[in-house]
């Protein structure tokens, strides 16, 4: 509003606009992001897009997961951020292990729902 020196009811509206035209959405905190032209993004939590990962690296039970720090770099996060995710694989039971210096393993291959 100050960059431009608009009201706010002229910025909100803006953002309906860029909303409508699929280039800006709303993104959790009450502030917007750019959506990429052309660029299909995945909007399912982490946990479930890090649980794929066993699917198309080919993973079975009692094979080890990568890193947090690989995958963290894989999917564009920071490490906490991947951490927290693989916990949540953990507490589902699809990962065991973890922890400092020790290595992650597939516990079960998850089962992916079919929507239709």
């Amino acid at each position: 509003m100050r960059e431009h020196g608009v009201s706010r009811g002229v910025a909100i509206r803006a953002y309906g606009v860029l909303r409508q035209e699929g280039l800006a959405e709303p993104a959790p905190g009450a502030r917007w992001r750019v959506v990429r032209s052309g660029a299909l993004v995945d909007r399912r939590p982490l946990h479930e897009r890090v649980a794929e990962v066993i699917a198309t690296d080919g993973l079975q039970a009692g094979e080890a997961f990568p890193s947090a720090s690989s995958l963290a770099e894989r999917f564009g996060v920071s490490r906490p951020t991947m951490t927290k995710a693989l916990e949540k694989l953990e507490a589902a039971g699809v990962l065991a292990g973890g922890g400092q210096g020790k290595v992650r393993t597939v516990r079960a291959v998850p089962i992916r729902e079919e929507r239709s």
